[in-house]
């Protein structure tokens, strides 16, 4: 496991850990639920508080798998950039499973950068394919490798070289969209499930729709279609627009997938993988829920100072007191008054002021 600032190389973590988490689904009658990658949010520092507060790893939990944010294999080859890009690779044994997930348009960059993972003890490399920022695009990586399937089929083979070149078998996946600019299923998933990937998971929208439309799910239900015509075992997710586990279990019914990738309903809810959250909360007090929620905020905040307070902005950290603070009395007032803060300390005494004053 890559501890903070430390690598300390560890193979032969697992073999295909989706074949174990698939029959696990499969005995529980539910899809396979993931935490989805995002940039500047599942960082170390949430992906902790996700893990702790949705019991992961536990029978009360239904989160199965982890993603890190995405991160350069083009940078991990070299020396300066590594050394900063390392810390977006770190975790904690209590967020097992983990996917480490990278981008690049250059198959020798793919190759290193997925034995790097291997031997930093990841469960499994997952290729970014679907990221629309133009900054990614103009690299040739993201969605606009969904323009050139040839050279996604490349990296596919190049990052499995890699771990078996690192002396593991971890499994490769590969995280999508659609299409471009429409649904380019019935030519862009055959083309990925040629090479075999473990995994692949299709975001239900086209790289020119971004998230500016709602998420089509049928188009995963037309995938998994296209995965049985084949007769391949690449197991298939869906994602987009998941707000609630519930909701994944519907959308997973509906379109035979086995599994649901969550991002949007993350936000502000750690707890959200709890089995039976409405039963563990029931006796509290609406002041109560209030004041659960701005704890583990302020928690959080600690603890992204602790990890990654000398790597990144505190900004970073703003984004989460929009979802965190919403829906009850002096929410608006409270997060003008977070958005001001500059570190966990103010924060801290903000929330402190807030709920001695609080009446619900």
């Amino acid at each position: 496991m890559y501890k903070q600032n430390r690598a300390c190389y560890v193979i032969g973590v697992s073999k295909n850990f989706w074949k174990k988490l698939k029959d696990k689904s499969d005995s529980l009658q539910r899809p396979i639920i993931v935490l989805a990658p995002m940039a500047d949010v599942t960082d170390s520092a949430f992906r902790r508080i996700i893990a702790k507060y949705s019991k992961m790893g536990t029978d009360e939990s239904v989160l199965d798998c982890m993603w890190t944010e995405f991160v350069s294999a083009d940078g991990l080859c070299h020396d300066e950039a590594r050394k900063k890009l390392l810390i977006d690779l770190s975790y904690t044994e209590a967020e097992r499973p983990i996917v480490a997930q990278i981008f690049t348009s250059k198959p020798e960059n793919m190759r290193e950068a997925a034995s790097l993972c291997a031997k930093l003890g990841f469960n499994g490399v997952d290729i970014n394919m679907g990221c629309p920022d133009w900054s990614i695009e103009k690299q040739g990586c993201g969605a606009s490798l969904i323009k050139n399937p040839e050279l996604a089929k490349k990296l596919i083979v190049a990052a499995k070289d890699g771990v078996r070149q690192a002396g593991s078998d971890i499994p490769i996946s590969v995280k999508t969209r659609i299409g471009y600019s429409k649904n380019e299923l019935s030519t862009w998933l055959p083309a990925l499930l040629s090479e075999n990937p473990a995994v692949v998971t299709i975001h239900a929208r086209t790289r020119k729709e971004l998230s500016l439309v709602p998420a089509r799910w049928e188009h995963i239900k037309e995938a998994v279609s296209i995965r049985d015509g084949l007769g391949s075992e690449t197991l298939i997710f869906g994602n987009g627009d998941i707000l609630t586990t519930q909701d994944a279990f519907a959308k997973a019914k509906e379109t035979g997938a086995d599994g649901v990738m969550i991002g949007k309903g993350i936000f502000g809810t750690p707890d959200l993988f709890l089995s039976n959250p409405d039963i563990k909360y029931k006796d509290e007090s609406e002041k109560e829920k209030i004041v659960r929620r701005l704890s583990i905020m302020v928690e959080h905040t600690k603890l992204f100072e602790e990890l990654l307070g000398e790597y990144k902005s505190f900004a970073i950290m703003k984004k989460h007191y929009k979802a965190y603070v919403n829906g009850f009395n002096g929410a608006k007032e409270l997060r003008v008054e977070l958005m001001e803060a500059k570190d966990s300390k103010e924060i801290e005494r903000s929330v402190d002021n807030f709920v001695s004053n609080l009446q619900v």
